[in-house]
């Protein structure tokens, strides 16, 4: 039976992905009224939105609830996380204003790409560098929301870490896996149009016609045209 509208928004995976939608203006709060403890806050809630971002699919798949409308909410919701934490770090002079503009330009191209794959039926699997590149976003702008210094204790002593330095060190680290899952992602499009065109090139003409291994060329030669036996 098909499910409405109403019923295929309202679900647990769509719920937990409008959950990490909503999350975005409290850790923007904390973030701008800045002091240690909101941004430790702001780093909390904005790494357990990010790091939900697998929870909503998988509750999907594993329940069954697979719809269009959570297709298109969830990774919307995970732009919006990560794009709304960028926007506010750059405002807050933590992030250069161009680092931003190249993720969000990745961005804009690839699902522009994946528009246009998905309308051609073309299937283009996520690459492990694109992986690599969300989970080092995410703990990149982590410790950017941190932002302060603290000294951390370690067995061998006590060493001061500078969340904001390492945070930019991460950043940029994930900027060199987002360019390059960007052009892996191209590459990997340009064949898979190339091969359909191909195979729909060679679906137009006829296949030969199969021939015994005893048949002479092809075409009618004087083998193929050799007259049957009279009966005397």
């Amino acid at each position: 039976m098909a499910r409405s509208l109403k019923q295929e928004f309202w679900n647990l995976p769509n719920g937990i992905t409008l959950a990490r939608i909503a999350s975005i203006p409290v850790f923007l709060v904390f973030t701008w009224y800045e002091s240690r403890l909101n941004s430790m806050l702001a780093a909390l809630i904005f790494t357990i939105a990010g790091a939900t971002d697998f929870l909503d699919g998988w509750v999907a798949r594993r329940r069954g609830l697979v719809t269009v409308i959570g297709k298109f909410m969830d990774p919307l919701a995970d732009k919006l996380v990560v794009v709304s934490a960028l926007v506010m770090l750059v405002h807050l002079g933590r992030v250069a204003a161009w680092v931003v503009i190249v993720i969000m330009a990745r961005e804009f191209i690839i699902t522009g790409l994946r528009a246009v794959a998905s309308s051609e039926g073309i299937v283009i699997a996520a690459s492990q560098e694109g992986k690599y590149k969300t989970s080092l976003q995410i703990a990149a702008i982590s410790f950017l929301l941190v932002h302060y210094r603290y000294a951390v204790d370690f067995l061998v002593g006590t060493v001061t870490v500078d969340a904001n330095a390492a945070g930019t060190m991460l950043l940029y680290l994930s900027l060199g896996f987002s360019l390059w899952s960007a052009v892996r992602y191209l590459v990997d499009f340009i064949r898979a149009v190339y091969r359909k065109d191909e195979l729909a090139a060679g679906g137009e003409a006829d296949p030969p016609a199969p021939r015994s291994p005893g048949a002479g060329p092809a075409g009618g030669g004087p083998a193929a045209r050799k007259p049957a036996a009279r009966a005397p």
